[in-house]
């Protein structure tokens, strides 16, 4: 079954012997990513509206004033979130299946069948800067905890509103997302030969064991977050337009 299916995945776009819905799951995560993707750029386009009290959407952090960039300051803000992303281990298998159908799906017949570079060649070598996006990442992981911080105070008193939960769901989901990278597993307990060596190295050993356990649902995260973040703006635009009032709960 396995040698048909194989033959049958070489002969043109999609033959394939399998009966189940294999282009189920591209189609879905092609529609995902169009859709939240092409919100992101919307808002991160529009420059205004980005901003409630000291509620800040996530697409706009840190807040930054640049007389020297004409455009929406989102557009510099997001080029380290951008560069992570785009080079995940995740989304990078998500959206070459995805767009580039390559593979579409396990022995589905591809729709490039030329000779197989891998991610050798330009622009596809640049993927390996993902563990320099990582660091980057982390740094912007600070600001967006400093949002979460103000978006606890209104009128210089603590209080917590239904847009402070928007917000703080968007960064501790954007922080689950980050933590559970596979470069922040390698970085934590990649390099050790021994893990019982020494007590440093059980004390890596057990952080290591702690990332793994957050790197088995990087998937989940990865989608949680990029829906929370994209929430949280149009909560926080919404606000910023007079839509509706924000809800106090404490």
């Amino acid at each position: 079954m396995a040698e048909t299916a194989h033959a049958a995945s070489r002969e043109h776009f999609g033959s394939t012997s399998r009966r189940d819905s294999w282009w189920l799951a591209p189609g879905l995560v092609a529609a995902g990513l169009l859709l939240l993707g092409g919100y992101a750029t919307w808002a991160a386009l529009q420059g205004t509206h980005f901003e409630f009290g000291r509620y800040l959407s996530p697409l706009y952090s840190p807040k930054i004033a640049a007389p020297w960039w004409p455009l929406s300051p989102a557009l510099l803000i997001l080029i380290p979130p951008l560069l992570f992303r785009s080079t995940c281990y995740y989304y990078r298998k998500a959206y070459y299946r995805a767009f580039f159908l390559d593979p579409v799906a396990c022995a589905v017949g591809e729709l490039n069948r030329g000779k197989y570079t891998g991610e050798t060649g330009f622009p596809f070598v640049l993927q390996n800067l993902h563990r320099f996006a990582f660091y980057l990442a982390f740094l912007w992981l600070f600001f967006l905890w400093h949002d979460v911080w103000d978006a606890f105070w209104f009128d210089g008193r603590f209080g917590v509103g239904l847009g402070t939960l928007v917000i703080l769901a968007s960064t501790g989901t954007l922080t689950l997302y980050t933590f559970s990278c596979h470069s922040f597993r390698h970085l934590v307990g990649g390099k050790l030969d021994c893990f019982s060596c020494t007590a440093a190295a059980r004390g890596r050993h057990g952080a290591w064991l702690g990332v793994s356990a957050l790197n088995e649902h990087h998937m989940g995260f990865a989608w949680i977050s990029l829906v929370s973040v994209c929430f949280a703006d149009f909560y926080v635009r919404l606000l910023s337009m007079g839509v509706f009032h924000d809800v106090r709960l404490l």
